[in-house]
């Protein structure tokens, strides 16, 4: 096999085929709309997010502490639903992946820091179950990016040389600890500089 041959993409979900997750752009959208005092929410939520995005609490409990720690005017069921709407898939990156993985019988390993309700909302909603093969997500391996040991349990379960896999991100320093890991890590900006980091790399799509 060519030293150079592709066999494998590791790929970051939020910022690359779908909008975040629950950045802060959305919990300002969700303070707005709730009339909550962002600058209260988003420290509470700084001081959890790390533990909800590795799973070790659930959406309730986060959402218990940074938001319904009072009495509110509205449920967390309407919470809830307005953060599984603010979510937004880019159609041509997500084309652009079943194109290779079609043209170039690819393995698709998600490797993303994703909350265990909303990974799974999105999963669903936009049907990624049906291009990525294997869910290597913050909230079930209970480590999150920047911690190389993501990578690691990556390349481990996916058992073929970090010569063969490209990983795609759009935080850039998540790219570079991937290349140290011999991995070769396209920096996503925007879907056709994406498209032509790939045709570099032997991988284009007509």
């Amino acid at each position: 096999m060519s030293e150079n041959k592709i066999t494998t993409l590791f790929l970051d979900i939020g910022g690359v085929l779908l909008s975040d997750g629950w950045g802060h752009q959305f919990r300002q959208q969700a303070a707005d709309k709730f009339n909550l005092d962002y600058a209260e929410m988003n420290q509470r939520h700084r001081l959890l997010f790390v533990v909800y995005e590795e799973g070790r609490i659930t959406l309730d409990e986060y959402l218990d502490r940074v938001v319904f720690y009072q009495e509110r005017g509205f449920t967390p069921g309407q919470f809830k639903d307005f953060m599984f709407s603010l979510t937004t898939a880019d159609t041509n990156m997500i084309t652009l992946i079943r194109q290779l993985k079609a043209t170039y019988q690819l393995k698709i390993f998600a490797v993303s820091n994703e909350a265990k309700e909303l990974n799974e909302y999105r999963i669903q909603k936009f049907q990624l179950n049906q291009l990525i093969d294997f869910f290597i997500s913050s909230c079930y391996v209970h480590v999150r990016k920047p911690d190389e040991a993501i990578f690691k349990i990556a390349l481990n379960g996916v058992q073929v040389p970090a010569n063969e896999i490209v990983y795609i991100d759009d935080v850039q320093m998540f790219t570079e600890i991937a290349t140290g890991l011999g991995i070769r890590s396209i920096w996503h900006k925007d879907y056709l500089s994406t498209a032509k980091a790939f045709a570099k790399l032997g991988l284009p799509i007509e």
